[in-house]
């Protein structure tokens, strides 16, 4: 019983569950770094296998059974250890000849033998992620690209796919920007990698002929997988976010703040061919935002108008004009619905009137049935009247 009440009152203190709190977390960050060695060392042995069977030329050597038998051989040693399938025996080697030209190059300038610097942030990286990467990328630097940013934001192998699908090594910083102008060398710099050109909105379902304000119904409706294709660091603020000046009301499209850049950025969304006007509207809502809504610590905010074409030179002279940090990005939507598509749902409208249909024609289903179990019970009291009337004679 004493042991009951000192449990209780050590589980009921405030400094204990404070220190446990504190105890699972150390453990949390034990286990991860724990995972990472172990992925580490397992992509080091990947490497150096991929190494020997490539540079050793062990299939000309022991002929085309070489994997089915580097496989058994390695299964029945390590029954309990995943990795020496077939399929991904040859994967380990494709992993070292996709990197092995560029990693030579360098060793040999810099007189090493470990894979060179570069090439650390592959060992940090999952094995499943890597396959992806090596195996669709079309240039070292692409690879590396996805390695890093991988690693940077933790991506899930889902999250690498979609951003390799919508080819996000081309799209990173190509957005028409006056950054450079307007802001000093590394600061504009991460200012420019921060938009892409293209944004890929093909997660949209949109009809044919949609306008500006369904665009934006649709990237709100999807507004997780719309944050993923902006990238990294933003924060949603708001929609149709509401400014007054001067006495008029503004409405700006997309607010969000960018936890990196530590600035809001505006967003302003045009279905059609950039015009000058588009960046001198997104330029007074930028500059209104700067003077209600940035808090001295803050950057001055960007603005990013998307639209759906835009002419380089036309979008450069209008930035040009501009004192505020404003950049010219396309999207892309490639799955267009018909344009008779929603015509073809059933509105509302429509739903409701089948539904009060369906239960009009239960209520009469249930009347008939009613009225037809009310004739039977007066045909049986009748029945039954006459037998008695019967049964007195």
């Amino acid at each position: 019983m004493d042991l009951e009440k000192a449990g209780a009152s050590v589980a009921g203190n405030r400094q204990y569950q404070e220190w446990v709190k504190s105890l699972k977390a150390k453990i949390r960050r034990a286990q991860a770094k724990a995972a990472v060695r172990v992925n580490v060392e397992l992509l080091r042995l990947y490497w150096g296998m991929g190494r020997d069977i490539a540079e050793k030329r062990m299939e000309a050597e022991y002929g085309s059974g070489f994997f089915d038998n580097l496989s058994r051989d390695l299964k029945d040693e390590f029954p309990d250890m995943e990795g020496f399938s077939v399929s991904n025996l040859k994967y380990i080697k494709r992993f070292y000849l996709f990197y092995a030209s560029f990693d030579r190059g360098c060793r040999n300038e810099a007189n090493r033998q470990q894979p060179v610097d570069e090439l650390q942030g592959l060992f940090l990286v999952p094995w499943g992620h890597n396959i992806e990467i090596f195996t669709h990328a079309k240039s070292v630097d692409e690879a590396l690209f996805y390695v890093a940013k991988t690693s940077e934001n933790g991506w899930s192998r889902n999250v690498l796919m979609n951003m390799m699908e919508t080819d996000l090594y081309h799209a990173k910083g190509r957005a028409v920007t006056n950054f450079a102008a307007k802001l000093p060398a590394p600061e504009s710099d991460l200012a420019q990698q921060t938009l892409k050109d293209p944004y890929c909105f093909d997660f949209l379902a949109l009809r044919e002929r949609y306008s500006e304000r369904e665009l934006e119904d649709a990237l709100m409706d999807n507004i997780a997988r719309f944050l993923l294709e902006l990238g990294s660091g933003f924060s949603f603020v708001g929609r149709q976010f509401r400014l007054e000046v001067g006495g008029n009301e503004y409405f700006i499209d997309l607010l969000f703040y960018h936890l990196g850049l530590r600035r809001f950025v505006v967003v302003e969304l045009k279905t059609g061919e950039l015009r000058p006007e588009d960046v001198g509207q997104l330029g007074f809502y930028v500059q209104a935002v700067n003077e209600q809504l940035k808090h001295p610590s803050d950057g001055d905010a960007i603005g990013l108008l998307i639209c759906k074409r835009k002419k380089r030179l036309v979008a450069e002279y209008a930035l040009k004009s501009s004192a505020q940090l404003l950049g010219v990005s396309e999207y892309k939507l490639t799955k267009l619905l018909p344009q008779d598509f929603k015509s073809s749902l059933p509105s509302v409208k429509d739903i409701e009137a089948q539904l009060a249909e369906k239960s009009n024609a239960e209520q009469k289903h249930k009347g008939r049935s009613k009225a037809r179990h009310t004739k039977r019970a007066a045909d049986a009291e009748r029945l039954i009247a006459d037998a008695k009337k019967g049964n007195r004679k």
